[in-house]
Formats: C-alpha cells, sequence, structure tokens
C-alpha cells in the first residue's frame, strides 16, 4: 500500500502543478488585446488541460485504492472527500473556461481569475491538515 501511497501523492501533486497554473493563463489571457497572443494562450491551455486531465484521474483512482485498501473511517476522510469532489468541480469549470476562451467568449476579468486561482491553494491546504493531523 505504500508504493499507492506514494503514487497517489504523485500524481496529486502533478494534478496541482496543473490546477495552480491553467488559471493563472486565464489571468493572462483575460488582459491581452492582440489576436496572437490570445491564440497562444488558448494553445497553451488547451495543451495544459489535455495534460493535467490524465494526472487528475490517476490522482482520484489512487485516492480510491488507498480508500478501498484503508477503508472509510473518521469524519475527515469525509470532508477531505467532499473536498477532492469539489475539485474534481473545479477542474471540470477550467474546462468550460478554456473552451469559452477557445470560443472567444469570455465574460470574466482578469481579477475575478486571480480568485479564481486561489480556490485551489485553499483546498490544498485544508485536505493535507485534514490527511495529517486526522482531527475527528
Amino acid at each position: 500500500m505504500l508504493v499507492v501511497k506514494s503514487l497517489h501523492i504523485i500524481f496529486v501533486v502533478s494534478w496541482f502543478a496543473g490546477l495552480f497554473y491553467l488559471p493563472r493563463l486565464f489571468v493572462n489571457h483575460a488582459m491581452v488585446e492582440d489576436v496572437a497572443t490570445r491564440e497562444r494562450l488558448a494553445l497553451m491551455e488547451h495543451k495544459l488541460y489535455r495534460f493535467m486531465t490524465p494526472l487528475g484521474i490517476l490522482a482520484v483512482v489512487f485516492g480510491l485504492w488507498l480508500w478501498f485498501g484503508y477503508g472509510f473511517a473518521g469524519g475527515w476522510l469525509h470532508v477531505k472527500t467532499l473536498l477532492v469532489i469539489g475539485l474534481i468541480g473545479y477542474h471540470l469549470y477550467c474546462g468550460r473556461l478554456l473552451r469559452a476562451f477557445a470560443a472567444g467568449r469570455n465574460t470574466r476579468s482578469h481579477v475575478w481569475f486571480r480568485w479564481f486561482n486561489e480556490a485551489p491553494v485553499l483546498v490544498l491546504a485544508v485536505v493535507v491538515f485534514l490527511a495529517v493531523l486526522k482531527p475527528f
């Protein structure tokens, strides 16, 4: 199970790299005016999303493997599971935003994306404390 746990951590860290960077690309995309830069950012966003999606899937798969291996005990794990479901929703919403940018239909400001970018940081902090401290 330690190998499974290690793989889970590796894929979570990798997935979070994408969850941190993609919204930063959205911040820049929302600020630029020239077509060439918009097209370049849309391409970067698309490639990053395609790369990070399998990483997120693998993080969830190995997390479920741990869950079934160790059991689903403790309130902390229920909260962590809800937060992971929220991250999956965040990831999927990033895909929706990406498609809106690609189609030229973004309606959000760069300031909104700066705030949007903070959500996975807060979730990560809570999940790490829950997993390490197991407070309830």
